[in-house]
């Protein structure tokens, strides 16, 4: 029985370290896709903005603060939305009232 309860508390251990490094893992996948912080030069914001902003009926407001972002953070987000946790300047900026700043 001793026995028993001793296999199961390690291959709990085990799971849950291969779960922290597929975790680990995945964090760095996407810190090194070239969406980091700090990942673009400021001529690169117009055109990241673009992709960004493509697809919103909110085109103009979105492209203004894009760009004030990005010329702040230096990186935008993958995809058209969301996706913000892959840069954190971009992520954390907020407005006056608390709400998100960047697109």
């Amino acid at each position: 029985m001793a026995k028993a309860k001793l296999v199961f508390v390690l291959l709990v251990a085990a799971l849950f370290s291969i779960s922290i490094v597929m975790a680990t893992e995945t964090q760095n996948h996407l810190d090194t896709n070239g969406f980091g912080p700090g990942s673009l030069k400021s001529h690169q914001c117009p055109s990241q903005c673009t992709r960004r902003c493509s697809q919103t009926q909110y085109h103009k407001p979105c492209m203004f603060f894009c760009q004030k972002c990005c010329a702040k953070c230096l990186c935008v987000p993958p995809g058209f939305y969301g996706n913000k946790a892959v840069c954190p300047c971009y992520n954390n900026w907020k407005t006056k009232r608390g709400g998100p700043k960047c697109p």
